[in-house]
């Protein structure tokens, strides 16, 4: 009862401001501007990462208010820094609400928000496209607000699927949500000191991957596929690269691996190798070895992934893969104009 207390007190608050603000709202329709979308995401950012840090800081798991906020803050935001040396001495209560900041930051506050302002009589296109991940704000549907409601439907079932297929693997319920908050956001937010480390299960570490890897897909493939629009997915230029990106890293690392015999078969290195590809290309930040160790070559694909990030519209952090696609054919564009300019101008 004394940890629930810890987070009575932020719902509280918060459930008297937002009443406050559905009152005043309520009687008026409004459009939010270009602007106005930027500045409410900014600032949702700061609120729910100060609020959130408070159970964090009245529980005493993280004694300083400013290293609360701070890990909240990281965890809203997916980036995965923490300052906790000792993670497993947390009690399990404040574990898994770090975890949490983690999956409702994934696939964003702001959507979710998006998803329920018509109760309060605001448009949300703005704030979706200041709050997107990628170039454009593709629309499943007409409506912005359903949009929100089959993107969080999406992420609910992968949710679920890995978090039955991490029971399936031996982990318990506890771990198995946590782990699962932390790979389909791409934050990397783990119970334990070691990360996934800790279990030297070839399934889980093969499950973990292929989530990291789908959780750096654009959401809207998966709608495209519910909905038997596969020809779609299999043209879109942005996730066969980004597969493509994926499946060469995995096998550069594996085979620097594999040659200067850090694990004895092929199939070992494959694995872990693929693991911290899909890791690092999706920002996520889990690890199953001291890749610090690996041979150079590994360690040197591992740092160029780093740089590109997921597909646009997905959870994954870094560049895009759409801006490195575009960036690529508007180089090769350019050389081909220098190299033959009467051909390009015809």
């Amino acid at each position: 009862m004394s940890l629930l207390r810890h987070f009575l007190i932020p719902i509280g608050v918060l459930a008297v401001a937002a009443s406050g603000f559905l009152i005043l709202t309520r009687s008026e329709q409004s459009d939010l501007s270009t602007r106005d979308g930027f500045f409410l995401v900014a600032a949702s950012w700061v609120l729910v990462s100060l609020f959130g840090a408070v159970p964090l800081y009245t529980s005493g798991a993280i004694p300083q208010f400013v290293d609360a906020f701070f890990e909240t803050m990281s965890g809203f935001t997916t980036t995965g820094a923490s300052i906790l040396t000792d993670i497993e001495s947390l009690p399990r209560s404040m574990l898994f609400w770090r975890s949490l900041t983690h999956w409702l930051g994934g696939m964003g506050i702001i959507v979710l928000t998006v998803a329920i302002f018509p109760i309060l009589g605001i448009g949300g296109l703005q704030l979706l496209k200041a709050e997107a991940p990628g170039p454009t704000v593709d629309k499943i549907t007409p409506k912005v607000t359903e949009t929100a409601k089959i993107l969080w439907l999406t992420y609910f079932g992968l949710t679920a699927a890995e978090t039955v297929l991490l029971l399936m693997g031996g982990m318990d319920l506890f771990d198995s949500l946590t782990h699962t908050f932390g790979t389909l956001a791409t934050g990397g937010f783990s119970p334990k000191n070691t990360s996934v480390g800790f279990y030297a299960s070839p399934f889980i570490h093969v499950v973990v991957t292929a989530f990291m890897v789908m959780a750096g897909v654009n959401f809207v493939m998966y709608y495209k596929l519910l909905t038997g629009r596969a020809i779609g997915i299999l043209r879109d230029t942005e996730l066969k690269s980004y597969l493509l990106i994926f499946a060469v890293g995995s096998l550069v690392v594996a085979f620097g691996l594999h040659r200067a015999g850090v694990y004895q078969t092929f199939g070992t290195s494959l694995r872990f190798g693929a693991f911290q590809a899909a890791s690092i290309l999706t920002t996520t930040g889990y690890v199953t070895a001291d890749y610090a160790a690996w041979p150079a070559v590994s360690q040197a694909m591992l740092f160029i992934l780093m740089f590109i990030g997921g597909c646009s519209g997905s959870t994954g952090g870094g560049i895009k893969v759409v801006r490195v696609v575009t960036l690529l054919k508007q180089g090769f564009t350019e050389m081909r104009y220098l190299l033959h300019p009467a051909a390009s101008s015809a």
